[in-house]
């Protein structure tokens, strides 16, 4: 038993360690902005937890895209940067939660945006994008691993 454990957590940290070199690759090399801290910690969910309802599709992308515009929302509010910070991350979660959308590696998309003074454009160049290539990197990690999908439901 010991053995298999072991055998998973190599799986799930070469899965994460491909999604992120792919994302890093594709920003660095290629100047598209597709990395945030936040999907590092996505990755966790998707390799190590892939059955969790927390890492459904729709939980990491509605997750990210969902906290990520809160966060921009929040931005334009004429309020202390502590308040904006407190504001975006709460209903983040309200919302989250609320639509059954909860991953919560996304929770940290508010403080990201705010702290970086992320414009819109931040939202589909780079949380889209990102998000959807870990889902389908994940997915076509899990096929070749042999690995269960998560359930959709």
């Amino acid at each position: 038993m010991e053995w298999k454990r072991w055998q998973n957590a190599l799986l799930a940290g070469l899965g994460a360690s491909l999604a992120i070199a792919l994302l890093g690759w594709l920003d660095l090399g290629w100047q598209l902005p597709l990395l945030m801290a936040p999907f590092g910690a996505s990755c966790v969910l998707l390799f190590s937890l892939p059955q969790s309802p927390l890492a459904r599709p729709q939980n990491v992308l509605g997750g990210h895209l969902l906290a990520a515009a809160v966060g921009l929302l929040v931005q334009g509010l004429p309020l202390p940067l502590e308040i904006k910070l407190a504001l975006g991350v709460g209903l983040a979660i309200v919302l989250m939660q609320g639509l059954g959308l909860i991953h919560p590696p996304a929770g940290a998309n508010p403080l990201l945006v705010l702290l970086t003074a992320q414009s819109w454009p931040f939202l589909w160049q780079t949380v889209l994008p990102g998000a959807l290539l870990l889902i389908v990197i994940a997915a076509g990690y899990r096929r070749l691993s042999r690995k269960p999908a998560p359930a959709l439901a």
